[in-house]
């Protein structure tokens, strides 16, 4: 059902005419201003001890939200659907590499096979973006950067997630992502008014479909299973998005992102299967960081 829901996505922001930060914005404060009064009513105490328990972490994690969703919104400015959605997908690998270089996790040759095939795929990927014009580099180079944005922001909710109810954590995560993006939209003078009805009903349903929706069902779960298990399951992802992006806005991949697409998933794949991306793996990189982290840094 979350999957299904943050499909969606891709088509709403096409269809949302108005600057991606505005865009990014309203998403997330909208989705905070229908869920902070409840958790105020239901899960006060633990707002309050999430903030006051890992105040560096809860910031840290609505930052790099925020950061996921301007980069990734962005991007659908300058690239095709599929291409952003597959791009935005290789939050697997940004884990296990993170795993490698900041926890000294010794990966399997399957994980650098993994990484290596998917990179071919990216590569594929910004082929056809450049015969498609320059600009669609940018659009690839902003969806890598997302994906990036997003392994941190799982790690971290792999970290407070276990301690801490949804209703609350998602309260807090998604209200300092949506500051955190108004301050960017001020900053950057742009207008928050003055949009038409199907720019503000598609920004609405960004709120309530993807978001909550969908980002509350992967919070629910990081629970239960590591980040890791969490970015595998988006990889379905890419295929809902490019099959309502050809019904809705009648965009069809081009024959090399098709294949560069493949390959990326294909690649995430080996490295989640063979290379022992298994929860163990996981679970101590996420041990790793609480025991880095205990003073709440």
């Amino acid at each position: 059902m979350g999957i299904a829901a943050i499909s969606c996505a891709a088509v709403l922001v096409r269809l949302a005419d108005a600057p991606y930060l505005v865009v990014a914005a309203y998403r997330l404060a909208i989705a905070a201003a229908l869920l902070i009064p409840v958790a105020l009513v239901r899960a006060r105490r633990q707002m309050w001890w999430l903030v006051a328990r890992a105040p560096r972490l809860v910031l840290a994690s609505g930052f790099f939200l925020a950061l996921h969703f301007a980069l990734w919104i962005g991007s659908l400015s300058y690239t095709t659907v599929t291409s952003s959605v597959v791009l935005v997908t290789a939050t697997p690998l940004f884990v296990a590499l993170a795993s490698y270089v900041l926890f000294g996790e010794r990966l399997k040759a399957w994980t650098f096979a993994g990484v290596g095939i998917s990179s071919a795929g990216a590569a594929l990927i910004a082929r056809a973006g450049w015969s498609a014009g320059a600009s669609a580099l940018v659009g690839d180079g902003l969806a890598l950067a997302a994906a990036l944005a997003m392994a941190a922001y799982l790690l971290i909710g792999r970290r407070l997630r276990p301690s801490t109810g949804l209703l609350p954590y998602s309260s807090v995560v998604f209200g300092i992502g949506a500051l955190f993006l108004i301050v960017g939209v001020v900053v950057a003078g742009l207008p928050v008014t003055g949009y038409g009805s199907r720019t503000y009903l598609a920004m609405v349903l960004l709120a309530l479909v993807p978001q909550l929706i969908g980002h509350m069902t992967l919070n629910w779960a990081l629970r239960f299973v590591p980040a890791t298990m969490i970015t595998i399951a988006i990889l379905g992802e890419p295929v809902g998005a490019s099959g309502l992006a050809y019904v809705v806005l009648a965009e069809g991949p081009q024959p090399l992102e098709i294949a560069g697409g493949l390959l990326v998933l294909a690649g995430i794949g080996i490295a989640f299967v063979r290379g022992g991306l298994s929860t163990a793996r996981v679970s101590r990189v996420a041990a790793a960081t609480r025991n880095r982290s205990a003073d709440g840094s």
